[in-house]
């Protein structure tokens, strides 16, 4: 019985480190009224990096309804952005809020609109998971722990 008792323990703790490498590809859904937010992530930093993005797709089943802020305790500021070509040149701007249409969906992804993690406060480390709050116009604040992946092909460069 003890045996049994101890194997069941180190498989467990075994499962929890192999998890945790790899937490970093499994995506988590939020849901919350009409606002669902699936495949959430932040990619890991290195010391001294003072900014990083925030990726996810949000899909609404109510009436049309915006994004208007988002924060989290590792940044000092949590802003919306969006990059688009200007010519032949990408270019990075804030927006005042991002539209989630009425039974449609929106996507934060590299390249596009995303969140952008300002005055990061330490290193976003791959594995762990970065909480945020999104707060929307009507479906009101949602909470959302995003796994930090590790840095890789495609990261954005600010």
């Amino acid at each position: 019985m003890k045996t049994k008792l101890l194997l069941t323990i180190c498989t467990a703790a075994g499962m929890a480190l192999v998890g945790s490498a790899w937490a970093q590809n499994v995506s988590k859904t939020v849901t919350t009224n009409a606002i669902k937010i699936e495949d959430a992530y932040t990619r890991a930093t290195v010391p001294g990096q003072q900014v990083a993005g925030g990726f996810m797709k949000i899909e609404n089943k109510g009436a049309a309804d915006q994004l208007i802020s988002a924060s989290s305790p590792v940044a000092g500021e949590v802003q919306l952005h969006e990059m688009a070509m200007e010519g032949n040149v990408m270019k990075m701007r804030q927006v005042k809020d991002i539209a989630v249409p009425a039974g449609g969906a929106v996507e934060l992804k590299p390249g596009g609109l995303h969140l952008m993690f300002i005055n990061i406060k330490a290193p976003l480390a791959a594995g762990e998971t970065v909480p945020v709050k999104l707060k929307f116009a009507k479906a009101g604040d949602v909470e959302v722990k995003m796994p930090v992946n590790a840095m890789g092909a495609g990261a954005m460069k600010h």
